[in-house]
């Protein structure tokens, strides 16, 4: 045992600890350059969603489809929330290096924000989704975009057998 505390000594002064190389703030530096790269990145995904929602909406204008308005809404959510996960990536990276508890607990509250918006926004998605892929014809009406004019009817009620 004493010739390992002897050795581990001798090591001790040949390798220097990682503040006295600067070591520490060459970390901080990376992550701070990480983040902002992934803060960029989220930024970019959101500016290309409106972009894409935007020519999405415009061209449903030139022949005016109303119907169009929730498929538009997904297009955008959907960027929306890929660029909160980039948000939410760039918010981890910062509790990594944080110097204060303070500093911690308000990375924490944006996390949390950013984890229930994002919650909340998927499952709108999923629930418009849903919605779109439906069949909006309801029982009784034509269905205009199959041109074979069929009428669309109830299904048949289950038939009811009486006990003898």
């Amino acid at each position: 045992m004493t010739i390992f505390l002897l050795l581990q000594e001798q090591v001790r002064g040949l390798i220097p600890a990682p503040s006295e190389i600067g070591i520490e703030q060459t970390v901080f530096n990376l992550v701070q350059w990480l983040k902002l790269g992934v803060e960029v990145t989220g930024a970019i995904v959101i500016a290309i969603g409106i972009i894409a929602a935007l020519l999405s909406f415009s061209r449903s204008l030139i022949p005016p489809q109303l119907t169009r308005y929730n498929e538009i809404r997904l297009l955008l959510s959907r960027f929306l929330a890929l660029a909160l996960e980039f948000q939410l990536g760039a918010d981890i990276l910062s509790t990594a290096i944080a110097p204060s508890w303070d500093q911690i607990g308000k990375l924490g509250a944006i996390a949390f924000i950013r984890t229930v918006l994002n919650y909340f926004l998927t499952r709108e998605m999923s629930i418009e989704r849903a919605g779109i892929h439906a069949d909006p014809t309801p029982p009784g009406s034509v269905k205009p975009d199959d041109g074979s004019r069929q009428i669309v009817s109830e299904p048949d009620p289950p038939e009811v057998k009486a006990a003898v």
